[in-house]
């Protein structure tokens, strides 16, 4: 199975968050199956993943931990991207809570004694109090049932002063690529518009909020980076179905007509099309980076 950042079960499936336009997460918001697992792989991890996973890959090597945790870390583009900054000397903590993740994560990096791969809830950590200098979580956050726990679970494992380091998607509107497949698909569902991406991984871009969530976790002193980049790709073809069927965008559309999803793929395709070229395009992307401290 071929997974990344986003695509995760992160915690305790039995609590149900009310998202910003007060609904419930559903079981589909969380759930990556079937084929999406391979699409999301192939297409979004190099359209959108992996300029962010080198950022916070230097971030957490600037900090010269000793001990580094990461949550949630899917297959592994920021294990690869930390291992590849890290120390000889380095002992790095590597988990999810999905094994068969973990297996094609560690599979990927290859032999490496200074990994630990372990099966853990980024919301029940199965670590003593103060075992890290550094914790970090790759756009997993957004997908945590409860934030406030999976945050106050990071501030108890990590060492006093230690970091805990993560990122998040800014809204869908500074999100090129994403928006436009948004509306693409809202036009084929007028009456009920899919919005998984509006409502999941960019609908935690409230930095106050996030600033309040982590104070109530017990952290104290918070740093909030907004940081720009380019998603590009080689066709306007590729976004489109990087996202309608590389995402539970996939899932929304299904359910609501699955013999449709060849028709808003190609509905995004021509929207990308008609706005950023017929070749190779490029389109913003951009996310909020946040340090935190006990």
């Amino acid at each position: 199975m071929l997974l990344d950042d986003a695509v995760r079960s992160v915690g305790r499936k039995s609590v149900s968050p009310l998202n910003k336009r007060g609904q419930h997460m559903t079981e589909g918001d969380r759930e990556f199956a079937g084929s999406i697992p391979e699409f999301y792989d192939t297409y979004l991890v190099p359209l959108i993943f992996e300029a962010y996973a080198s950022d916070l890959a230097d971030r957490v090597a600037a900090l010269s931990p000793e001990t580094i945790l990461e949550t949630a870390a899917g297959s592994g583009v920021v294990t690869r991207a930390v291992a590849s900054r890290m120390a000889s000397d380095v002992h790095y903590t590597v988990t999810d809570l999905n094994q068969p993740m973990l297996d094609h994560a560690a599979k990927r990096q290859g032999p490496d004694e200074r990994i630990t791969w372990c099966q853990a809830d980024a919301l029940d950590l199965p670590f003593d109090d103060s075992s890290f200098d550094a914790i970090v979580c790759q756009f997993g956050v957004m997908f945590f049932p409860d934030r406030v726990a999976g945050y106050a679970e990071a501030a108890r494992v990590l060492k006093p002063g230690g970091a805990f380091l993560f990122n998040v998607w800014d809204h869908i509107g500074a999100n090129e690529f994403a928006d436009v497949v948004t509306e693409a698909a809202a036009s084929v569902f007028p009456a009920d518009p899919p919005r998984f991406l509006a409502r999941i991984p960019h609908g935690y871009h409230d930095v106050e909020r996030i600033r309040d969530e982590l104070g109530r976790a017990g952290f104290s002193r918070i740093s909030i980076t907004t940081v720009e980049q380019t998603s590009s790709a080689p066709s306007p073809r590729h976004p489109a179905v990087a996202y309608c069927r590389g995402t539970p965008l996939r899932t929304e559309i299904e359910s609501r007509d699955a013999s449709l999803l060849g028709h808003v793929t190609e509905q995004a395709t021509e929207a990308i099309a008609e706005r950023f070229g017929e070749g190779p395009v490029s389109g913003k992307i951009r996310g909020h980076v946040i340090e935190a401290a006990r």
